[in-house]
Order: C-alpha cells, then structure tokens, then sequence
C-alpha cells in the first residue's frame, strides 16, 4: 500500500511539472504574440494559437480566458475550425519575409544562405496560401 502511495505521488508530480511547463510555454508564446502587436518583424497569430494550444495542456482558465478574448478568440476558433489564417496576417507575413530575404540579398549573404533562406521562406508562404484566409 505504501508502494502504491509513492507511485500515485510521483504520477501526480509528474503531471504537475508538465502543466507547469505547458502553462510557462503559453505564457511565454502570449508574451512573443504581444511582442507582435508592437514589433512589426514579430508575428501575432501563431504565438497567440501556439499560447492558445500549450495552455489547454496547462492552464484550462488561460486557456478559457484566450479563446474569449475579443482579439484572440477570433483567430484561435478559426484556426482551430478551419485552420484558417486571417488574410491581414498572411499579408503581412508574406511582406516580411520578402523584405527580410531582400536585406539578405542587400547585404551580400552568400549564395547557399540565400537559396536555403529562399526555399524555406517559400515553404512557409506556400503553407499560409494553402490554408483558407478569413
């Protein structure tokens, strides 16, 4: 019986360390997306959706408060219905990646950087433009 104690108190730490990690990750993405709010090369939306993600692990009321907040809630249900991406942010998104991949390019980045940068930007854009915009 004692045995059986210390295994259910360890099981039980165990899953308080991880909400506890789960709940500093959605703290930390909300921090990055509101980072995004003010700092134009910052994105906004999938820190808010990956905050939104790590405190339904961690934290149900952060996770309630998200989902409700009039800012928020909106791109978390759709992502979430849809996997839908507002068209602002795919816009926006698309902009900053060409301009960082231009500066790339001004700056002299060598030919391997800007190839590898290139075909990675591509991929992320070519995911966004898959995705429904809303």
């Amino acid at each position: 019986m004692i045995a059986d104690m210390n295994v259910c108190e360890a099981r039980a730490m165990r899953m308080s360390v991880g909400r506890t990690g789960f709940r500093l990750l959605a703290y930390l993405s909300l921090g990055l997306a509101l980072a995004g709010v003010v700092l134009p090369l910052v994105p906004t939306t999938p820190f808010v959706i990956l905050a939104a993600w790590f405190a339904s692990k961690g934290s149900p009321a952060f996770a309630r408060w998200l989902e409700q907040h009039p800012q928020f809630g909106p791109a978390i249900e759709q992502w979430r219905q849809r996997r839908a991406i507002p068209l602002k942010a795919k816009i926006l998104a698309w902009a900053m990646m060409s301009i960082s991949w231009g500066m790339l390019l001004m700056l002299g980045a060598s030919g391997l950087v800007l190839t590898i940068s290139g075909l990675f930007l591509l991929a992320v854009a070519g995911y966004m433009l898959s995705r429904p915009s809303y």
